[in-house]
């Protein structure tokens, strides 16, 4: 009897997880037997990876914030070089989280284990030497977006292009009533989605602005309900603390929910920038994209980016979709505008565009993601079928 396929993969944060479990289930599609282990949320674990390190251990955003975790952070990657190497996976998967995967990655690629990097590291944004580490720790990068590609093909660097798992399970268009009744919502008001970060440090940074924007639309629209996403127990604590300290009289429904039910669900949505800025794209939904790290993280960010834009939607679109309101303009005044322009405007056109987008990226990601690695390690169906 063969061995079973074995996979290492170490996801690194919510948006990591989503991508690991619709791996782990495409190639077990293929391969119903394969084994998983590493670094895993809730929905990989779910699909039948093995856990040696809870997820919320990698979650750091920020060049400052990090310095802290670091001594954590280092025992973790070394103890799994230490794992890897004395249990070889057939090939390791790390999902983004590039700051600290790539490291593991070059370790685990020099010790003979074939690596992939799934989710290209923001290389052509900034820091655009690093394509040369990558290159030196990865046998293979997948990619979301189509010109990620074309930018490792410049390097003669290996790079599939696979598209976005979450524009295969997006539909093109979505049912704001059904979603509402999933959540309660009265469906005779307007909704304001509010997601304030799905990481304790962005949490700490942006509640107390997108709160006070809040009151500052209650104040212009009594009738406005507000709804907010919170990916677990520690961020309701640090959304709820925030509020009480804010503003304790406005009314908020608290939903322990994905983002997406509840960008569904809204007229708009208020979100700190990152992957779920995508996502809202994918939902056609009206955004604008909030974000605020400490000062000598934003000092060194704004000297280091070679992109115009912040927000996915702006960068697949190479143009200002939606505002971005980042660090000293990510005040209640100008989000409160903002926001305000969306609730008195026609957002048709828009849409429009967002749907063009999505399209682009709808590719069948979890197959291809796992065709490509099969291939790199010379796995087939009809292998599997021996």
């Amino acid at each position: 009897m063969a061995k079973p396929l074995r996979i290492g993969i170490v996801a690194g944060e919510i948006s990591g997880d989503i991508l690991g479990a619709g791996f782990i289930k495409a190639v077990k599609a293929q391969y119903p037997d394969a084994e998983f282990v590493g670094v895993a949320g809730p929905r990989m674990i779910e699909a039948g990876c093995e856990a040696l390190f809870d997820m919320e251990e990698l979650a750091v955003m920020g060049i400052v914030e990090v310095f802290g975790r670091l001594p954590r952070l280092f025992k973790i990657k070394a103890e799994l070089v230490k794992y890897f190497s004395d249990n070889p996976p057939d090939v390791f998967v790390g999902i983004d989280a590039p700051d600290f995967n790539l490291r593991l990655e070059r370790d685990l690629k020099e010790s003979g284990i074939k690596t992939v990097h799934y989710v290209s590291p923001s290389v052509w944004a900034w820091r655009q030497k690093r394509i040369f580490k990558i290159e030196a720790a990865t046998n293979l990068v997948l990619a979301f977006l189509p010109f990620e590609k074309a930018f490792y093909d410049k390097f003669n660097v290996p790079c599939e292009f696979v598209g976005h798992t979450m524009a295969d399970a997006i539909p093109l268009q979505t049912d704001q009533l059904a979603a509402r009744e999933l959540l309660g919502l009265d469906n005779s008001k307007r909704w304001l989605a509010v997601l304030p970060g799905s990481r304790g440090g962005e949490m700490s940074m942006i509640a107390t602005p997108f709160i006070e924007t809040c009151r500052r639309l209650h104040q212009q629209h009594p009738d406005l309900g507000f709804v907010v996403a919170l990916v677990n127990e520690q961020r309701r604590q640090q959304f709820e603390q925030a509020w009480r300290e804010t503003a304790p009289e406005l009314n908020f429904v608290l939903v322990d929910d994905t983002a997406r039910n509840v960008m569904i669900a809204s007229d708009a949505v208020l979100l700190a920038s990152g992957t779920v800025s995508l996502e809202c794209m994918l939902v056609k939904r009206p955004m604008v994209v909030g974000y605020i790290v400490k000062p000598l993280t934003a000092w060194i960010a704004r000297r280091m980016l070679k992109t115009k834009y912040v927000s996915l939607p702006n960068i697949l679109a190479d143009k200002e979709l939606v505002p971005e309101l980042l660090q000293e303009n990510c005040t209640p005044d100008k989000l409160t505008e903002q926001v305000n322009h969306y609730l008195s405007t026609d957002n048709s056109e828009l849409m429009a565009e967002f749907n063009q987008l999505h399209q682009r990226i709808r590719c069948n990601a979890d197959q291809k993601a796992a065709q490509a690695v099969l291939n790199l390690i010379g796995k087939t169906t009809d292998q599997q079928a021996d």
